[in-house]
């Protein structure tokens, strides 16, 4: 399935916001999470073309993307150097699960519904990390293992 939208704005990622505040993410050491860099690689155009790239082949409707678009879910992605793993890290956002209690969005009429836009969400972040990673970071890790790690 293929979803016909314009490209929403691009997260605009905050040197000082902390990793430690997502309950799916988890950064060892305290390394240079080189955001301001990742932020000029969406800029020049990064987060538009991973949007398009999964814009082809998400499940997403198009009511489904309006949703996630009028809760400003786009312009919550964190992007960050995770320097232990050798990547990208992300954190894609969702909707709570007291979406219904709360009141969250007129449109939103089903546990489904929410959970569906969640997983195509966590896809978009997967997609902008990985093109990330493989299209315009050209750094290295600067973990070094510790010299007593058992050899397999």
């Amino acid at each position: 399935m293929s979803l016909d939208v314009e490209t929403p704005p691009r997260p605009d990622l905050q040197p000082a916001a902390s990793v430690a505040d997502y309950d799916d993410v988890d950064v060892q050491g305290d390394a240079d999470l080189r955001r301001e860099e990742l932020d000029e690689f969406l800029e020049d155009g990064a987060w538009e073309e991973a949007f398009n790239q999964w814009a082809e082949h998400t499940d997403l409707d198009e009511a489904e993307f309006d949703i996630a678009a009028d809760l400003g879910l786009f312009e919550r992605f964190e992007f960050f150097w995770d320097d232990f793993a050798d990547r990208v890290g992300y954190h894609s956002p969702g909707i709570p699960e007291d979406w219904k209690e709360r009141g969250l969005h007129p449109e939103l009429e089903s546990w489904s519904q929410a959970s569906g836009i969640n997983a195509e969400l966590a896809e978009l972040g997967r997609t902008v990390a990985e093109l990330l990673g493989e299209g315009y970071v050209d750094w290295e890790a600067d973990y070094e293992a510790p010299d007593d790690l058992p050899e397999f």
